[in-house]
């Protein structure tokens, strides 16, 4: 007897909603004593590091019996209240809450002043019940950055008034907090009895569900390969989602490439939520393609959703989590029918959802919301990233940053005076730095010091400047601000997974400056280590080791290569091996590569892909097929192809329709298309997909070679032959699909590199395939 298809293990929940919740004061009060308005105006924020050298200096100068981070602990009803007051003098009865800024103490908002008043409030509560006072002084210190000076804001409470206070913040609390307990234990339960929606796993994918729920059980993280066609995104959803209540997952995350990966992920929800459990759902939309008012600022004076946000956040809030499915359209009619801004109403849902949907950045980049929530609250989060051959490349992009000549000369013209001077400063170091420079493009492993103190200085002025004028936060010496406070802080985590970059060019607007991240795996370890389990999937995902050292995985991270349930006889695979696509030689390959295509068509006219490695060679050769093969149609990718023609380029692969369309390999079309049965017949790829032979590669040749003793595997055969991959696989998209793909390099004959070459494909050198080419696949 066949095993039963449902068979990751069931969790044991209880429908007891538990008698005490615990809540930090932190989470408390920005839960009840938020009020006004959402006020976005820019002020520059200190770092971390520098609120933490704040905190310690003014507890430095606090004598006699100060005391500093104290541990406290009060409940209240049904809440137990954790917290850690900054500073508490026993002699005094005084505490004091300490914040850091920069600039104007007036721009401080009057919507955060009242959250740091509700903070200090609830630790005087809890300290007099601690302590046993009658009464306590309760300051607000205020620490200025700039100048070390402190503005301090006190308060005299009673016991009672204190005690008051605290208890309301709680009672507002605490009935939140029971509904969402009896909302997590009916879900729980409810997860417990979910069944596979399907009658039957398919072929792999139970295979991959398991390991899933493995790599959870066990706090593992997971490499997983598996062939399109499988159903990999519920194989990967339905294990987290039972896996919930027995090991006390709070929230999955599900990560994705692109926009078109969410609606996917959000189908599978769907299925899995017609058998009865129905976690909370949230989709993140990027906040430009949410935003109701996009030439408004993002504060009470310009924009209506903005204006007393706070007040009437509470009732969007509990509909939001009443409603449960909150995709990008469920959240907007949530959050227009109480006229609150979606983009931040999605932000608060992060905190009441049980499956969040949305694209890498929230997680991975450096300063990724979805990641510091995490760690803020204490979640325990099981994370998925579909496609994730993807996340390499992204990655790279996160921990890069660069100056641009251009923008550095405009925010100097935009700049008022006590910035200017900085910037010429800046101007000058950043010349002195270029001056020796003989070549186009030179890089370097260390950043000057004397450059980075001159870019702190500017970004000192320019921080204080906005602090000081937060309505002059917008314009050219914005965005170069910000591009200059990004490169700084990577120059503090400046090391050998990244090179320092100084590109020349005729003018200064052609001048630049770059930390270019080459292995993200350093930045990426912890992201992966917080999360209880990180499963990486992806249809090409090859060879293992290659993105576990580049993206930083963990060594124990467990590995699993799906079985394709696709088989040989679908697809013919073809090597011209009088082909050769090397740089040198592709002007004469031009010919040979139209005749092959063209006898292919002729053979078996339909829908076919050829894919070429530059935009140029593509060029070339589709005008060399339409000169020697002018009756058959084709189509070309072009360079900066608008979304509609994207669209208008697939749409002529019709059931039963002719023609070829021309394609770069690795873009647009190479991935995540699905043409099945008649709409796409073949492929042709005419180059190894190896990245261009320039300076930038092989200084990423050499630092792959000294971190992993794989330079040329893991800079240039790895990468290439995964998009040669890729773009093959839009051929076979379903067990009843065949097909032909055809090879053009006479390298892909090499057995190093057709062991790299998916295990269910049958290659064949093209003398050996003339037999088979007389009998064409069906």
């Amino acid at each position: 007897m066949p095993p039963e298809p449902h068979s990751i293990p069931s969790a044991t929940a209880s429908a007891a909603v538990p008698a005490v919740h615990v809540v930090s004061v932190k989470a408390l009060c920005a839960f009840g004593a938020k009020a006004g308005d959402l006020d976005l105006r820019f002020v520059p924020a200190p770092s971390a590091l520098e609120g933490m050298a704040g905190h310690a200096l003014v507890q430095a100068r606090r004598g006699g019996d100060y005391r500093s981070e104290v541990p406290l602990d009060s409940t209240c009803g049904n809440l137990r209240v954790r917290g850690r007051a900054d500073g508490y003098d026993p002699a005094q009865a005084r505490v004091e809450e300490i914040k850091t800024f920069r600039g104007d103490f007036d721009a401080i908002r009057a919507n955060h002043r009242a959250l740091h008043w509700a903070q200090v409030r609830c630790y005087g509560s809890m300290l007099c019940a601690q302590e046993g006072h009658d009464s306590l002084t309760v300051a607000l210190v205020y620490l200025d950055l700039a100048s070390g000076d402190e503005t301090v804001l006190e308060e005299h409470h009673t016991r009672d008034t204190l005690r008051t206070h605290f208890e309301a913040l709680c009672a507002t609390y605490s009935d939140w907090a029971r509904r969402e307990a009896g909302h997590r234990a009916t879900l729980d339960e409810a997860l417990a009895r979910l069944e596979f929606p399907h009658a039957a796993f398919r072929t792999g994918q139970r295979e991959l569900a398991e390991a899933v729920y493995r790599a959870a059980v066990g706090k593992r993280c997971l490499l997983a390969q598996a062939p399109t066609g499988i159903g990999k995104t519920l194989a990967t959803l339905f294990p987290l989602l039972k896996a919930r209540a027995a090991h006390r997952l709070d929230k999955v995350f599900f990560l994705t490439a692109k926009t078109s990966g969410r609606p996917v992920a959000l189908d599978a929800l769907r299925v899995l939520g017609q058998g009865g459990a129905r976690p909370r759902v949230l989709e993140l939309a990027a906040r430009e393609k949410v935003c109701e008012y996009p030439d408004r600022a993002c504060h009470g004076e310009a924009c209506p959703l903005a204006r007393g946000f706070y007040d009437r956040l509470p009732a969007a809030r509990a509909e939001a989590a009443q409603v449960g499915w909150l995709d990008r359209e469920a959240l907007r009619r949530v959050a227009l029918t109480h006229e609150v801004c979606p983009y931040f109403l999605a932000q608060e849902m992060t905190h009441w959802s049980d499956v969040i949907v949305g694209d890498y950045n929230y997680y991975f980049d450096g300063s990724a919301f979805l990641f510091a929530g995490m760690k803020d609250a204490g979640w325990r989060v099981a994370v998925l990233v579909d496609e994730a051959h993807n996340l390499l490349e992204r990655a790279r992009g996160m921990y890069t940053a660069s100056l641009e000549g251009g923008a550095l000369e405009e925010a100097h013209r935009a700049a008022p005076a006590a910035v200017r001077g900085p910037l010429a400063r800046l101007f000058r170091e950043w010349d002195t730095l270029q001056q020796a420079q003989t070549a186009d493009y030179d890089t370097a492993d260390e950043i000057p010091e004397r450059f980075l103190r001159t870019l702190q200085a500017a970004n000192t002025a320019m921080a204080e400047h906005f602090a000081a004028t937060p309505d002059a936060a917008q314009g050219p010496l914005q965005r170069f601000f910000f591009d200059a406070l990004h490169f700084a802080r990577l120059a503090e985590a400046f090391d050998d997974h990244s090179v320092f970059e100084r590109t020349l060019g005729a003018t200064q607007e052609q001048r630049s400056l770059a930390i270019r991240n080459l292995v993200p795996g350093p930045f990426l370890e912890g992201r992966f280590a917080d999360a209880v389990s990180v499963t990486c999937f992806s249809g090409t995902l090859a060879p293992f080791a290659f993105y576990r050292d580049a993206l930083g995985l963990p060594e124990d991270t467990a590995l699993l290569d799906v079985a394709s349930p696709f088989h040989s006889r679908q697809l013919r695979v073809e090597v011209a091996t009088d082909v050769s696509t090397r740089f040198r030689d592709r002007a004469g390959s031009l010919r040979h590569v139209a005749d092959i295509i063209g006898a292919q068509f002729e053979r078996l006219p339909g829908n076919y892909l050829a894919f070429f490695s530059s935009f140029d060679y593509l060029d070339k050769a589709c005008a060399a097929f339409s000169r020697r093969h002018p009756g058959v149609p084709v189509w070309a990718q072009t360079r900066g192809m608008r979304e509609a023609d994207r669209h208008g380029f697939v749409a002529r692969f019709e059931e039963g329709g002719q023609g070829i369309g021309f394609a770069v390999l690795g873009g647009a079309f190479g991935e995540g298309i699905d043409l099945p049965g008649s709409r796409l017949i073949g492929a042709f790829v005419a180059s190894l997909g190896l990245p261009q032979y320039n300076a930038l590669n092989e200084i990423t040749r050499e630092r792959m070679q000294s971190r992993f003793g794989k330079g040329y595997e893991y800079t240039y055969l790895y990468p290439g032959l995964q998009k040669v991959v890729q773009a093959a696989g839009r051929v076979i998209r379903t067990e009843a699909d065949v097909g032909v793909l055809h090879l053009l390099d006479d390298r892909f004959a090499r057995a190093e590199i057709r062991e790299l070459l998916p295990a269910w494909w049958h290659v064949q050198l093209a003398g050996e395939a003339e037999e088979d080419a007389r009998h064409p696949t069906p």
